[in-house]
């Protein structure tokens, strides 16, 4: 299986031709799967965002060396849940890219919409923010600088990243066992297998990040929103959570929230850091050169 690698608009005037024609096949995650046309503020706030965390990004790796981040963004409104973002992103910095002057990549899975399939995509910031944002910042977590060093290059290779890869996609997928994947868990599954040489499957990589104390969210579901969601969405399913917790309403699954304060506790990472759009840096004005005043004698 091949990562699909994005294409960076070279505009906003693209940006928005895109978004105004509308092609099918649209692949979304953490965010609702219903048509939208953005808006043309809107296109500006997600470069602008896009623009900023980059700019943040690049302050992290020169103070503090920082290699990868765990990334996210809000693409809906959670609140009601607890909880603040909804997709789940591996960040790294690829120095090469731009002929040498560096740009930060990011790799993730999306679900087709519509569908209960996934893909993975390699993309730049401006394409992860320009889905459609509820909220237009990011979450951040850094990586320890000895695992961001041991796995940085291995990011780069399509192949190993697909994996762990299951394409049949379920939002609220068993964290445990069963035969669906979500964004967020395929994120942390493959963080297990770069980070532990033993991790070959995707039942190994359970069994690591139970032994590192993850601890999934709990959702409460009743029996009438589980059949709702399950009729109407090809993309959520219940079958693969244990049966009393089913019943009982409590849904299991892998959340942005409950990553960034594992990372933390288990010592993978740093604390969450939210990056908001920040003004962009002020040039300093240009001093025209003393004028030279000839004497003559």
């Amino acid at each position: 299986m091949k990562i699909l690698h994005g294409i960076l608009r070279g505009t906003l005037l693209a940006l928005l031709a895109a978004a105004i024609v509308g092609a099918g096949g649209t692949a979304l995650a953490g965010q609702n799967c219903e048509a939208r046309r953005p808006s043309l503020d809107s296109i500006r706030r997600d470069l602008a965002l896009a623009a900023s965390v980059a700019r943040q990004l690049d302050d992290m790796a020169q103070r503090d060396g920082t290699k990868v981040v765990f990334i996210a963004r809000a693409g809906q409104d959670l609140g009601q849940h607890g909880l603040r973002y909804s997709h789940l992103g591996i960040a790294y910095r690829d120095d090469a890219a731009l002929d040498g002057r560096g740009a930060w990549r990011v790799v993730h899975k999306l679900n087709e919409c519509g569908s209960s399939r996934s893909t993975l995509h390699r993309q730049g910031l401006a394409e992860f923010f320009g889905d459609g944002l509820y909220l237009h910042e990011a979450g951040v977590v850094a990586l320890k600088p000895a695992i961001a060093t041991r796995i940085i290059g291995q990011l780069k290779d399509d192949s190993l990243l697909a994996a762990l890869h299951e394409p049949r996609y379920n939002m609220l997928a068993y964290p445990w066992s069963g035969p669906y994947q979500q964004s967020n868990q395929w994120a942390i599954e493959t963080l297990a297998m770069l980070v532990e040489p033993s991790v070959a499957s995707r039942a190994t990589a359970r069994d690591w990040l139970r032994q590192q104390d993850y601890r999934p969210t709990t959702l409460q579901i009743d029996p009438l929103q589980r059949l709702g969601a399950r009729v109407a969405t090809a993309h959520i399913a219940f079958d693969d959570h244990p049966f009393g917790r089913r019943m009982g309403g409590q849904i299991d699954t892998i959340t942005v929230d409950s990553v960034f304060a594992w990372m933390e506790r288990a010592g993978l990472g740093g604390a969450p850091l939210r990056l908001r759009t920040l003004p962009p840096p002020v040039s300093p004005p240009k001093v025209a050169p003393a004028r030279t005043v000839m004497q003559t004698t």
